[in-house]
């Protein structure tokens, strides 16, 4: 698998021209956005990942390839995260206008991750975000990341808090790589349809 980072779009004219599917990474500040990305396509460091909340402040769009002739491919598309971030407000208010240009406008998307810290569930802003992305016909699917982080009690609690919200997670560990065959397929699966 090819991998390769391609932009980092601060305004819609920076956003790609190739008409490739795309997938975005949706969530809180600090969720593991990046980390998931690097995982799938089992490159560390493809996206940059930072223990600082905030620090993904463009629209980050990255070209995967299955090989070097094939000419299709898709963009796995990294946008920052919502909630405590250590920027000026006009800075988050500015992802938030690009974050909502790009879910409106783009053509492209095929599928929303909802990446939710199972240790945390989730937020007001994730369901204010469960719910637009419902209300505007925009597949969506929920990556519970950290997963590792807990033992398989609180595992299970985790994610049964979860599905409290008509949804079924995929569980994810960015240590352990649980989880990337799942999300993977949830991804063809879309594509597919």
């Amino acid at each position: 698998m090819l991998s390769e980072f391609v932009a980092s779009a601060n305004e819609e004219a920076q956003f790609p021209t190739e008409d490739f599917p795309e997938i975005a990474f949706l969530g809180r500040s600090n969720v593991g956005k990046s980390s998931l990305i690097n995982a799938l396509v089992g490159q560390k460091g493809l996206a940059f990942t930072s223990s600082t909340p905030g620090r993904t402040q463009t629209i980050n769009f990255y070209r995967i390839q299955k090989n070097a002739a094939s000419p299709r491919g898709l963009y796995l598309v990294d946008l920052p995260g919502y909630g405590y971030a250590r920027v000026p407000r006009e800075i988050t208010g500015e992802w938030k206008r690009l974050i909502d240009s790009y879910l409106v406008k783009r053509n492209n998307l095929e599928l929303a991750l909802i990446i939710l810290d199972a240790r945390r569930g989730w937020m007001e802003k994730d369901l204010q975000l469960k719910g637009w992305l419902e209300e505007n016909d925009r597949r969506f699917q929920v990556v519970a990341t950290k997963i590792d982080k807990l033992k398989q009690s609180e595992q299970e609690r985790g994610l049964n808090a979860i599905r409290k919200e008509g949804v079924e997670p995929l569980p994810f560990s960015a240590v352990t790589g649980r989880g990337v065959r799942e999300i993977w397929q949830a991804i063809t699966k879309t594509l597919h349809q």
